[in-house]
């Protein structure tokens, strides 16, 4: 199943670019609010097997919007690619190292990131929706918990992520449109293995990142184990699950976002994320 927004109202996607509306075609059993879908998860998949395919209709790709958004928890995860601890200069983690993202930086999979500094780095991510509560989760039974996964772009301002003794990572990656997520969420069954997806970002074209998710350090499973662990887990929570290498600021010379460009973002079996970079007005 794949699962999108229009208008803040929840519809089936499909891969070729059609969809219905789901609180329409099932004449009101399921709510048009995406996030309160997650109480019936499994009773909406199984009702959306049995749709016709003739009942879906073309939809423009651009109208999706953001796919969760009210999550209560947005976490995220550093150096979880060997390669990019590397780049970085910091040895591989002997646990996962959790950040948070505030929810109030979540945008769409077209909509425009406004930047006002000069050291804005891309970082593509594999993001996991949370289906239902978790809590000392193990991983052998994690995937169970999960409604879905989605493409991510963890937007940095490196200055100030820099800023002081400490780094200031919540603040630098939590401005304004610094979380694209979209565009749609894919349900688990829906790829042949969830733990080896190909993912990448471009800028204007330009391909900056690529590599697979099993090249993480940390499992989707042991991130949500460990985790649940830590703090409960709610349906609609999100865990951005770090990026591969390939971040503008470890370039020689560095390279950054740049009013004007384009940034596409992609994830193996989900979608892309096309979002234009515009200067921030400040008023």
């Amino acid at each position: 199943m794949r699962l999108g927004s229009i208008n803040g109202r929840a519809w089936l996607v499909t891969i070729d670019g059609r969809g219905v509306d789901i609180a329409t075609s099932s004449a009101g059993q399921f709510s048009a609010d995406p996030h309160l879908l997650f109480e019936c998860w499994e009773a909406l998949r199984h009702w959306a097997q049995g749709l016709p395919d003739d009942i879906y209709v073309p939809i423009n790709p651009e109208a999706l919007e953001l796919p969760v958004r009210h999550p209560r928890q947005v976490f995220a995860i550093a150096a979880n690619y060997r390669a990019h601890a590397a780049e970085a200069g910091v040895a591989p983690p002997e646990q996962p190292l959790i950040f948070t993202k505030f929810a109030s930086c979540l945008t769409g999979p077209c909509d425009p990131i406004a930047i006002r500094h000069e050291r804005v780095d891309w970082e593509v991510e594999l993001v996991v929706v949370m289906g239902r509560a978790a809590r000392n989760v193990l991983a052998a039974d994690a995937w169970s918990y999960v409604a879905g996964l989605s493409v991510g772009q963890d937007i940095s301002e490196r200055q100030l992520q820099r800023l002081g003794p400490m780094p200031q990572f919540s603040m630098s990656k939590s401005l304004p449109g610094f979380g694209p997520v979209g565009p749609v969420i894919v349900t688990p069954d829906e790829f042949e293995d969830p733990n080896d997806l190909a993912l990448g970002c471009a800028v204007n074209g330009v391909t900056m990142q690529a590599s697979r998710t099993s090249d993480f350090i940390f499992s989707v499973a042991q991130l949500i184990e460990y985790i649940s662990h830590l703090v409960p887990l709610y349906p609609g929570d999100l865990i951005f699950t770090g990026t591969p290498e390939g971040v503008g600021a470890t370039r020689k010379p560095p390279i950054f976002l740049k009013p004007g460009d384009t940034l596409s973002s992609w994830v193996e079996g989900i979608g892309t994320l096309n979002n234009p970079v515009i200067q921030e007005q400040i008023v």
